[in-house]
């Protein structure tokens, strides 16, 4: 049973924090208002390691454990969700690559992408796909020693800034589930553009948008495993995915509730700290409590992973809890600060606005709903 964080852990955690309340803190404002990308950031962020956790040293990176990614996120997620954001999903690429791809493909993009030069970015969701991955229509031929791309992808992370695209495709148009392959694309390769940027209620910071694949065309040597394996690929990448969501949002909701701390004991109303009253201590107290218990099922899982221990009902407890529990800590922390709390110049409106988009992505709450039921029960949708 995981109790505590090693040294070398704490000492990463420590070195993280320090870098993002220095380098980034100060910055998400301005960056939340001007929609700006800090792409200028990531050059030190490689630099730290931190550009690849899931990348083996000998392609240059820190090759870091699961729990220790955890302490990461929710450190850059106390300064800026929208940057946690992005480096989680840089690191979920260069960790398909990294598990998924062959010695040349590895040598290829993973040094670029651990040094912080190459930005990666992961394709899934179309109109009609998204918590459904098996329903992608978007379309790969082959044709000789290459692949002829067409379709669509929405809601991509990091779209028009990223250098590289992990995209899942279909192959096999009548293969199903089976027929589902990962592609690796460039930025510049003909036929691949960018569509349209999500004018978003929070993660400003974090560009999310469309990619247009028109006869793009593209070397076979591209493919990511084999065809068929995208699937595979793609469902991989749930598990860490969603404890690094926990990870953000406990992030996200720990730099709330030390605002609204911070303020309850300097408002002064009717007299007195308006923390002195019971109304706002048992606010902070829930607030602190979501955290706390947050905090603890995201180690939980990251530490199975580590183990690895079956830790799919418990990735989707911690991102469920996490984020549920981000949305009400942030929002209660807009409440305490009242009509301070609404405008932008106090960032707990910010950390709402972000702390939303954590109950939807990387599997609606509801569906982490479904997989621990049916880790409980198992699946009992045929049964009359």
């Amino acid at each position: 049973m995981f109790l505590r964080l090693d040294d070398e852990q704490q000492e990463i955690r420590d070195l993280v924090r320090k870098f993002a309340q220095q380098e980034i803190a100060p910055h998400a404002e301005q960056w939340d208002e001007e929609s700006h990308f800090p792409r200028e950031l990531f050059p030190a962020i490689g630099e730290l390691g931190l550009a690849g956790t899931l990348v083996p040293e000998d392609y240059g990176g820190a090759a870091l454990s699961r729990l220790t990614g955890t302490v990461i996120y929710e450190q850059i997620a106390q300064a800026d969700m929208s940057t946690a954001i992005w480096l989680a999903v840089h690191n979920m690429v260069a960790g398909l690559i990294a598990k998924f791809g062959n010695d040349e493909q590895r040598k290829r993009w993973l040094p670029q992408m651990a040094a912080g030069e190459t930005l990666g970015a992961f394709a899934l969701s179309e109109a009609h796909a998204g918590s459904d991955a098996a329903s992608i229509r978007c379309l790969a031929r082959r044709d000789g020693d290459d692949y002829i791309l067409n379709g669509t992808k929405f809601w991509v992370t990091s779209a028009g800034q990223a250098d590289v695209y992990a995209v899942m495709v279909r192959t096999d148009h009548e293969g199903g589930a089976r027929g589902i392959s990962t592609l690796v694309v460039e930025k510049d390769t003909p036929g691949f553009s960018i569509g349209k940027l999500e004018r978003k209620m929070g993660l400003h910071a974090s560009p999310t948008g469309e990619l247009i694949f028109e006869d793009c065309r593209l070397p076979a040597t591209n493919l990511l495993g084999n065809e068929g394996d995208g699937l595979k690929i793609s469902l991989s990448s749930l598990d860490g995915g969603r404890i690094n969501i926990g990870a953000i949002a406990t992030g996200v909701a720990q730099a709330a509730l030390d605002v609204s701390t911070r303020y309850a004991q300097d408002r002064v109303a009717f007299g007195k700290p308006i923390g002195a009253f019971e109304g706002i201590q048992f606010m902070l107290a829930d607030m602190a409590m979501k955290i706390e218990a947050s905090r603890l099922l995201v180690y939980q899982a990251a530490f199975k992973m580590d183990e690895g221990e079956p830790a799919t009902p418990y990735a989707a407890m911690a991102k469920c809890f996490a984020t549920d529990s981000a949305m009400a800590v942030t929002t209660d922390a807009v409440q305490i600060l009242g009509g301070a709390g609404y405008v932008r110049d106090w960032p707990v409106e910010r950390y709402m606005r972000d702390a939303k988009v954590a109950q939807i992505f990387e599997g609606a709450n509801q569906i982490q709903r479904i997989v621990v039921a049916r880790s409980l029960i198992g699946s009992i949708a045929k049964v009359r």
